[in-house]
């Protein structure tokens, strides 16, 4: 249990706790639909310094600086990975001139105000500063979705953070090599050659690991099941050949190694991708876990003043002043130059990155390197508070978002999903109706409903639909195979439990089921496209009932036997599918929304409207539900409880 030191842990159960707490903080601002970067920082000084349960140095010992460089290697070279030339030859005008312009913009004018606001050497302001180019990619993508921006300020953000995120590490790579060789060479020729002698050997490294596999895996000389691991085995080396030649080059040479796979054109490409997904996450919460637990109270108090100077200076002038300069002379309009300048909240990358480098300056004699590794978590705690509170405001201030609500994208045109998207969009949920064949958007185009033509795998449908607007899929083609590749493919994106699909033609029988991995969720009736198709021409029609004290589920049930409950939509007015298996044990709650398909001929309870006073019990029951499905909760004979259109989903009579 103990290693004989008061109060410490074994390696084993160290590394165990890092884990857990990490993994566990990631799902906890999953839930919560907050930035994960602050229940780690909360939790790793809890663990630490508050409470002293787990002390990285007291706990695994020597092994913590490795174990920091190793994962900051991966962590690297997965920023490679995300950098393709050709998705940035496509991107905007606006997102190139933040990463060509804005980059080196953004280095100087943090490298000064470290300089001249938080009062660091040029050594550490110079390192610290290229770090800072790195906007979080991390915290960008739930800030984006809790705002719902509209797709181009959204893009810009996204992809700056993106694309700027193996620029910012490289160019900190740059600047310590800088400071390294002049600090160990004996000469300034000594140090000019092991300066680029040094750079030369991690690039050329870089480049023959990169190609040497994506060669690899071109040929088939490496077995589909050997890729990742070979990938794995190939980035340690690379990073440990390099570092041999010039101390923390291995940085630079597997973020080459990424860039250079990444511009492969690969066909397992998808798959090393979601390897390092999988990786970054596990090491990004690790390392942050490890660096907050380590954080020195002690180091913090050698803070000042000139820290919140340095701290003004990032958000008020360094950022606004960066984006302003990059995005000049465009044809973006300036509401958009303005929200995008007033956002940059710094992530997990910049605290491993410059908790890494901050020690490695303090060993070589730089004294206020240790004054780095506080300041990021200062930084990064600022910008992730403010601009998670400020965001969604500024942007509703602006009129840059693009909905209030979370919305349902349907992949398919059918009469279905058009009489699904019409009573949706009558209670103001976003829809979209995506599918390749123009002919079956035609309905939905004469309905107002938004279409988008096209594949939406497609990279185009990456550029052109705002993807934050929703939350949930239902893949509704007369084709299960596409149907089921667009619930897989858009799952990890949106989360399984978001995507749903039309159950298949003949999946009841055993040859024909798939791997519970592949498609999406059956929401309820379980009905498949020709069935839902043939309810339709026989009459069926969506309603949207609203339950009520007097009114609960169990009278609706009572009059609508037959019908299908598709969803609902809660009293915050967010829709939400029901799954099939849920049907039976579904409770309704009053002020909810019941999403439905009606057989015909039942809509003739209407007529009892007019009559209530003095009528049968069961034409009462009647009179409540044609109410409800008014959305009419007025008594009868009071205002408001004439007859009010009726919310359907417009679909024509077979």
């Amino acid at each position: 249990m103990a290693t004989g030191t008061e109060g410490a842990i074994s390696p084993v159960q160290a590394i165990a706790l890092v884990g857990v707490l990490g993994v566990g903080a990631q799902w906890l601002a999953w839930k919560l639909r907050m930035p994960a970067i602050v229940f780690m920082l909360a939790i790793g000084v809890l663990a630490g310094p508050v409470t002293g349960i787990f002390d990285p140095m007291r706990d695994i010992g020597p092994l913590t600086g490795p174990m920091i460089s190793l994962a900051v290697a991966v962590i690297l070279f997965e920023g490679g990975l995300t950098l393709n030339f050709q998705s940035l030859r496509d991107a905007a005008e606006g997102v190139r001139r933040l990463v060509f312009i804005g980059a080196p913009v953004g280095w100087l004018t943090s490298t000064l105000a470290l300089r001249w606001g938080a009062g660091l050497s040029w050594e550490s302001a110079a390192v610290f500063g290229g770090i800072m180019i790195v906007t979080g990619p991390t915290v960008i993508a739930p800030l984006l979705r809790t705002a719902r921006l509209s797709r181009r300020p959204a893009a810009l953000l996204q992809w700056e953070a993106i694309v700027n995120d193996p620029l910012g590490a490289l160019a900190a790579v740059l600047a310590f090599t800088v400071v390294l060789v002049l600090n160990t060479a004996t000469t300034a020729g000594d140090a000019v050659g092991a300066f680029f002698f040094g750079i030369g050997v991690a690039t050329a490294l870089g480049l023959a690991a990169g190609w040497g596999l994506a060669r690899s895996y071109k040929r088939a000389w490496v077995p589909e099941y050997m890729k990742v691991p070979l990938l794995f085995v190939t980035l340690l080396g690379t990073f440990a050949a390099s570092d041999a030649v010039l101390h923390e080059s291995g940085l630079l040479a597997v973020t080459v190694m990424g860039i250079v796979i990444a511009n492969s054109g690969l066909a397992s490409y998808e798959e090393l991708r979601r390897f390092k997904e999988h990786a970054t996450v596990l090491l990004v919460s690790g390392v942050f876990i490890l660096l907050a637990a380590s954080l020195d109270f002690a180091a913090l108090g050698q803070l000042t003043w000139r820290a919140g100077l340095f701290v003004a200076l990032v958000v008020l002038v360094a950022r606004p002043l960066t984006v302003m300069i990059a995005l000049a002379f465009t044809s973006l309009p300036m509401k958009e130059r303005l929200l995008v300048a007033l956002t940059g909240p710094r992530g997990v990358v910049l605290v491993a990155v410059a908790g890494l480098f901050g020690t490695r300056l303090a060993d070589l004699g730089v004294a206020d390197g240790a004054l780095i590794g506080p300041m990021s978590f200062v930084l990064v705690a600022v910008t992730v508070v403010l601009h998670g509170f400020t965001l969604a405001p500024m942007a509703r201030w602006l009129g840059l978002v693009a909905s209030e609500k979370p919305g349902l994208l349907i992949v398919g045109g059918s009469r279905w999903s058009v009489g699904l998207a019409e009573v949706l969009a009558k209670h103001d949920i976003p829809v979209l109706i995506a599918d390749p064949n123009r002919s079956h958007l035609a309905r939905a185009r004469a309905a107002d409903i938004p279409t988008f033509f096209g594949d939406i795998l497609s990279e185009v449908a990456e550029h052109r639909v705002e993807i934050n607007r929703f939350d949930t899929v239902i893949t509704a083609t007369d084709n299960d195979a596409y149907n089921t590749l667009v619930a897989t493919d858009l799952a990890p994106e949106f989360g399984r439990e978001k995507v749903w699909q039309l159950t298949r033609e003949k999946s009841e029988f055993t040859r024909n089921q798939l791997p519970a991995s592949l498609g999406g969720q059956e929401f309820s009736g379980g009905e498949t496209y020709n069935g839902m198709s043939r309810l339709m021409w026989e009459g069926w029609k969506f309603r949207a009932t609203r339950l009520t004290e007097e009114f609960g589920l169990d009278d609706w049930r009572a009059l609508r036997p037959e019908a299908i409950i598709l969803g609902h939509i809660d009293d915050a007015g967010e829709f939400h599918l029901l799954w099939k298996k849920l049907t039976k044990d579904f409770s309704g709650k009053p002020d909810m929304r019941l999403i439905t398909m009606v057989p015909p001929g039942t809509e003739n309870i209407q007529t009892q409207e007019t009559e209530a006073d003095g009528a049968p019990a069961d034409e009462q029951v009647a009179v409540k539900i044609a109410r409800a499905e008014k959305g009419d909760t007025a008594p009868s004979g009071a205002p408001g409880a004439k007859k009010r259109k009726e919310t359907d989903g417009g679909t024509e009579q077979g």
